[in-house]
């Protein structure tokens, strides 16, 4: 071996020693024999250093995995011999390897153990056990190497293919037959001889048998030896954690459902007698987390026994099995409020699928319903944040109770379905005595009653949040609550959960004060000041501007009296932060977007007369005209890239900003109606001298480009003169991206105003032609991924470009180009159906050949047109197809192909038999089609319904490939 290279081994070496490591070890991979001097380096304990002997199992595990079948049978037997005379040299060295190693063998192992077990070893095990007995080394390394052939055989998370799928089921099926006995009966010698003296090695072979009852025979497990060694295990601390995970395989293997009653049940005898069911008597938290776990498999194992038997109609064991359910719900109880979450989440499956018989029952016994209310008590404990909470700084045990909190909704909302009366009576008496009091109660016990009432929003469903009507008793509960929430002065609670609970609550139960809309001014109020958006936490502030919008919008009828004072208060809130001054304002520009839609929600929906409105409108965006103008010049003279940035981004926000505020507007209340359209004339005369600065080039177009997209839905023919000169900036020096993002502007308008805007194409469309064809053409690196994405994305955005034009009836944007540019265009758009393998763009050409068909294709059509069909757009209709890139079994190419049978439909539609003289005589003979398949395709073409043609091609171009 190349020693030298070995040392790069090592993690502290060099980057120079490791590269040349890699290469060596890439070097060997393919060699044809370095292999067997990594064997016998292994067989002979040729090096001492880790790192060298975990290498030479990699060079093995790669000759096992991808290149054993090109060995000779007489190499194929060395490598068993090494490995075997590896695994010897194990039982007397004086130290056991490092644990890498081991496990790096073990998969050695395995994936000999898969190739070979069927055919050259059968006896692999019984090779194996005679070696190592029962000498722990040797024990270890056999459950290692045990636990890697059921990950190689049964891990569900290692995809495999259907052939390996089908050798694993073989090799499973032939083990059963031939060695599982064996293995379980060795298996029963390790735990006896080691229980007590060696627990490394018993736990690994409890985590054995663990995994391997899945899929053998239980009754080799589930019998009065192994289990009563199983439960003696559970009194031994070191042991007693794999113990319950190996009871808990044993409880889940699916079964009969009278059995898995009884075993069960034998089980929780034992378990309860030996002092396990008492709860508070433990005080190691991670058993009881493996126990609360073997518990709930108990109790989930059991319902599903009892589901089967009600299905069968057996009643009477159904019966014992839900008896046997019952006498689990006390233990249950106590684990789901257990002070520790991963205990309780452990037993929240039991606990839901408990909750699910007892929806099913037409009657409830007195024991039952008790059993729902502590089920509730222990939700409503459970859900209220810990002293150790840390909301300003959320890490990973935060995202933990938030996870676990979500669980506990679900609960929530299955008791709900058990139990709604009681589920609100429950809710209204722990948030009715915790807000008679919220000055002295902890702020956690505040915060979960709050969030109580907003869960029962979810738990008690109504439609479109119609809480407050309908069933009195609910409504009038309800409504108490609610009242109480606004009125008790909560909302000054000095804790950001508790704000944040009280406006959530206040923003999902918008449909109260419609009912008592007194309450709404002192809201407005909580929102308004130090509660809510001049909170001195950010991520109040930020939550409340975007729960502020939504009570705005959901309540604009009530809204009239408060307009004005509420745009004077938020007045501070709108102003544009430039970025010299350094002061920090109290939103960020994402939340300004929402106070300035807020602003134009409540203008918009007013009451009040055009002229108002207008005068309001124009109130607000005025000052972001203003402080735009100054910023734009401030940017023209910037020279720092990073102030060029920061002023940039800030234009950016007060584009945004205006454009935000246009989405008050609805078919009910246009821009028009309001008055308004002058403002945001105004807006555009501003906006758009940004096209044409040279710097900052990307960031400026793209948020003026937004605001066109609005302007042209809200201002309507209105924006149309100031399109031509937007456009002619947009073109200059563009990328692909821009391009890109310019075409859809473009499609909208052509779509919207169609012929208003036919001059104005007429006259862009050769240079935005060019524009798109220079980028095309620019020469790029060949393995550069993202150039070749981001032309694949203009192709396709070309062509969606086209069908907009011929499909909004625009055709002679096209034909008005003059006959060598129109042909140009053509060729591009035969080009996109037949040599790029692009399904998305394929389907988007045929369409629009279709359409041009369609308008060009009959007796009247442009001269020359006729030819150039036979010519160029029949052929395409084959050529495509043709190609082994267009794959037939992928959705996007089938929808292409659909589409090229709708353009064969139309040719024949415009041109009748002249079209089907032509593929008879002419075409499909010159490729060779046989004349009986051209008597069907031509059939198949003249049937009336399109849906045979689409068919039959299918199967002709399945059939004509290779």
């Amino acid at each position: 071996m190349d020693e030298q290279a070995l040392l790069g081994l090592n993690p502290n070496a060099d980057s120079d020693f490791r590269q040349r490591a890699l290469a060596y070890f890439e070097q060997l991979k393919i060699s044809p024999d370095a292999w067997q001097v990594c064997a016998e380096a292994l067989a002979q304990r040729t090096y001492s250093d880790d790192h060298v002997k975990f290498f030479c199992f990699q060079v093995l595990e790669h000759q096992v995995k991808y290149k054993y079948s090109e060995l000779t049978t007489v190499q194929q037997q060395l490598i068993r011999e090494t490995l075997i005379s590896w695994l010897q040299a194990q039982m007397l060295n004086p130290q056991p390897e490092k644990t890498f190693i081991r496990n790096k063998a073990a998969q050695v192992f395995a994936l000999l153990f898969v190739t070979e077990y069927l055919t050259k070893w059968p006896k692999f095990f019984f090779d194996i056990l005679s070696v190592v007995d029962l000498n722990p080394r040797g024990v270890d390394l056999y459950l290692r190497i045990l636990m890697a052939i059921d990950s190689e055989l049964v891990d569900r998370d290692v995809v495999h293919t259907s052939e390996e799928a089908r050798r694993n089921t073989l090799i499973k099926d032939t083990m059963r037959e031939q060695c599982i006995p064996n293995l379980v009966e060795s298996w029963y010698q390790i735990l006896q001889n080691y229980q007590y003296t060696n627990s490394e090695v018993t736990c690994q072979c409890l985590e054995v048998v663990g995994a391997y009852v899945s899929w053998i025979d239980l009754s080799l497990i589930a019998n009065d030896r192994f289990i009563n060694m199983l439960l003696g295990h559970m009194s031994i601390e070191v042991l007693r954690e794999e113990a319950c995970d190996c009871l808990f395989e044993v409880v889940n293997k699916g079964m009969d459902p009278v059995d898995k009653m009884k075993l069960v049940e034998s089980l929780c005898q034992v378990l309860q007698s030996a002092g396990f069911f008492s709860i508070d008597q433990e005080e190691d938290v991670d058993f009881l987390a493996r126990f609360s776990k073997l518990v709930n498999g108990m109790g989930q194992s059991l319902i599903v026994s009892w589901s089967k038997l009600i299905k069968n109609g057996d009643i009477k064991n159904a019966q014992e099995a839900l008896q046997a359910i019952e006498t689990k719900v006390a233990l249950m109880l106590q684990l789901l409020i257990h002070e520790d979450d991963d205990i309780s989440s452990n037993i929240i499956g039991f606990c839901y699928d408990y909750l699910h018989i007892l929806k099913q029952l037409t009657v409830l016994s007195d024991q039952q319903k008790a059993n729902v209310e502590a089920i509730m008590l222990a939700v409503m404990k459970k859900l209220t944040y810990d002293e150790e909470y840390n909301f300003e700084n959320e890490g990973e045990d935060e995202a933990m109770f938030v996870e676990y909190r979500k669980q506990l909704k679900l609960l929530l909302d299955r008791l709900a379905q058990v139990s709604p009366e009681l589920l609100l009576a429950s809710v209204r008496r722990v948030f009715s005595s915790t807000l008679q009091n919220w000055q002295t109660t902890r702020f956690m016990e505040v915060e979960v009653a709050i969030r109580l009432l907003y869960m029962l929003a979810e738990a008690l469903p109504v439609s479109h949040g119609a809480h407050f009507s309908g069933d009195v008793s609910k409504a009038s509960a309800l409504q108490d609550m609610m009242r109480t929430l606004v009125t008790s002065g909560v909302s000054s609670y000095q804790h950001t959960s508790v704000t944040l609970e009280f406006f959530e609550t206040v923003v999902r139960y918008e449909k109260f004060f419609t009912v008592e809309p007194q309450h709404i001014p002192c809201v407005l109020m909580a929102f308004l000041d130090h509660r809510g958006l001049r909170h001195s936490s950010a991520k109040v502030r930020s939550r409340t501007a975007y729960l502020f919008s939504r009570f705005v919008k959901s309540l604009n009828k009530q809204m009239n009296p408060f307009i004005e004072d509420i745009l004077n208060r938020i007045q501070d809130l709108l102003e544009l932060s430039p970025p010299e001054n350094g002061h920090q304002s109290l939103l960020s520009s994402d939340d300004q977007l929402f106070i300035y839609e807020t602003a134009g929600v409540l203008i918009v929906n007013s009451e009040y007369p055009a002229e108002r409105k207008q005068a309001l409108m124009r109130n607000l965006l005025t000052p972001l005209m203003e402080k735009f103008k100054i910023l734009l010049e401030k940017l023209m003279l910037a020279q720092d890239e990073e102030r060029q940035a920061s002023l940039a981004d800030c234009l950016n926000h007060a584009v945004g900003f205006a454009s935000r505020t246009s989405k008050a507007f609805s078919n009910k209340q246009t821009v028009k109606q309001c008055g308004c359209s002058e403002v945001y004339l105004d807006c555009l005369q501003t906006f758009l001298p940004a096209l044409s600065c040279p710097l900052q080039k990307d960031i400026l177009r793209s948020g003026v480009r937004t605001f066109l997209h609005r302007m042209i839905i809200c201002l309507e023919e209105e924006v149309l003169p100031f399109i031509p000169s937007a456009s002619e900036h947009m073109l200059k020096d563009c990328e692909a991206k821009d391009l890109q993002e310019f075409i859809p502007l473009i499609n909208q308008i052509t779509a919207k105003f169609k012929i208003q805007v036919s001059p104005f194409l007429q006259q862009m469309f050769m240079p935005l032609l060019h524009a798109i064809f220079e980028v095309l053409l620019r020469p790029a690196e060949e393995n550069d991924q993202s150039a070749a994405l981001e032309k694949q994305m203009l192709r396709r955005s070309y062509f969606a470009f086209l069908q907009t034009v011929t499909g909004s009836g625009m055709s002679e944007v096209i034909a008005n180009q003059g006959a060598e540019n129109v042909e140009r265009v053509l060729v591009t758009v035969i080009q996109g159906a037949v040599e790029y393998p692009d399904p998305i763009a394929q389907k988007t050409c045929f369409i629009i050949l279709s359409k041009l068909v369609e308008l060009w294709g009959g007796k009247d059509g442009p001269v020359g047109f006729a030819d150039f069909v036979y010519k160029h757009i029949v052929p395409a209709c084959f050529l495509a197809p043709l190609k082994q890139t267009f794959d037939l079994a992928d959705a996007q190419t089938v929808l292409a192909l659909s589409e090229c049978a709708v353009t064969l439909k139309t040719i024949h539609l415009k041109r009748g038999p002249e079209c089907v003289q032509y593929l008879q005589q002419e075409y499909l003979p010159s490729l060779q089609v046989a004349p009986e398949i051209i008597q069907e395709f031509c059939q198949a073409l003249q049937q009336p319904d399109a849906k045979v043609l689409k068919n039959y091609l299918k199967v002709f171009f399945q059939r004509a490939k290779p």
